[in-house]
This record gives structure tokens, C-alpha cells and sequence, in this order.
């Protein structure tokens, strides 16, 4: 199976604003980026899943207008630090996160072990589906946890793997072993 892991284009958002769960516009940009990504796709999808986040949902409807929502391809959830700066939450329980991130959730978030999971439980369903060809149009967090399980790279060093704003990374699933190739950015 082909799988195509796409990140949303650029949000318009204040430098420095946490926003996980949190929607967000898209920039102005928008359509010109939307349309540097579809040449990528010559092609159609068999399917087309999309994390419930307008800034990923609007791209998904571009690429197949009945895309499927998955809450469980949202961005790792801040909780009470959406919306905030990362300034705003600087001290002690912010230290304590970036620390351990893997393990210590914000107040009324999740931690990336919990990310992982309901990502992972969605990624084992997918891989049960007969598609040939799908796409997910997700967020950085997710790309990377994905990437992460399949490079065999713990989540601690996750945030290693660059995911630029509108990145198409392309993953050959198969029996033996996945693949995974930069497509676009």
C-alpha cells in the first residue's frame, strides 16, 4: 500500500501560540501552497483521512472531497497551555515537560506515549483496509510518530525528523518492510 503522510499548509497564527487541539485559520497562502501540493498527485486515493483540525480537513476536501475524519490523527493535545505562549508557560511544570514529554502531559493535555497509541491504533486499522493508495492529512506530531515507529527512533528524539508546512512524505507499506520518501519540501 502507498501511503501518502501530508502536513497542513501554513496556519495563520502568531508566532510562539501553542496550538495543538486548538483550530486555527489558514494564511492567506492557502490555495497557492494547496496547489503545489496537489501536482504531487497525478493520481487519485482509494481513501483520503483527515485530522478533524480545519487547517488539515480544508486540504483534505482539495485532494478527495469525501475524505474520511479520524480524531485520533489530531496534533498532541496542550491542553491548558492552548491558545497561550510558550512564554506564558515557562517555569517549573514546563521545564518538568520538556524534560520528559514522552511520559509528562501539560495540565489537562497528553503526553506523546499517548499520542502514540491512538495513532498507532488508527495506523494498525488502516493497514487492515485494501487500498492501494490513501492519503492522511495530519499535523507534524502525528507525521512524526509515525515516522518514529517505523525508523525504530524512540519518541524522545521524534522531534529530529523534520516536517515542513505542506511536507507529502510517501510510505510504501508492505509485509517485509516500509519505505519512506520525501516527496515535496
Amino acid at each position: 500500500m502507498e501511503v501518502y503522510l501530508i502536513r497542513h499548509t501554513t496556519p495563520q497564527v502568531e508566532k510562539g501560540i501553542i496550538y495543538g487541539h486548538m483550530d486555527v485559520p489558514l494564511a492567506k497562502s492557502f490555495t497557492q501552497e494547496k496547489e503545489e501540493i496537489l501536482k504531487q498527485f497525478p493520481f487519485t486515493f482509494d481513501a483520503v483521512y483527515s485530522s478533524p483540525s480545519l487547517r488539515c480537513t480544508q486540504l483534505a476536501a482539495a485532494i478527495l472531497p469525501n475524505y474520511i475524519v479520524q480524531k485520533e490523527l489530531m496534533e498532541l493535545n496542550f491542553g491548558d497551555w492552548e491558545g497561550l505562549t510558550w512564554d506564558a508557560v515557562a517555569g517549573a511544570q514546563c521545564d518538568a515537560w520538556m524534560n520528559d514529554f514522552v511520559n509528562i502531559a501539560p495540565p489537562n493535555g497528553e503526553c506523546m506515549l499517548e499520542m502514540q497509541k491512538r495513532i498507532i491504533k488508527f495506523w494498525e486499522h488502516l493497514l487492515l483496509q485494501p487500498y492501494q493508495r490513501t492519503a492522511i492529512v495530519t499535523h507534524a506530531g502525528v507525521i512524526r510518530v509515525l515516522l518514529a515507529h517505523y525508523r525504530s527512533i524512540a519518541l524522545k528524539d521524534s522531534f529530529a525528523i523534520k516536517v515542513d508546512l505542506g511536507a507529502v512524505v510517501k510510505l510504501m507499506v508492505s509485509k517485509s518492510s516500509p519505505e519512506a520518501h520525501r516527496l515535496y519540501k
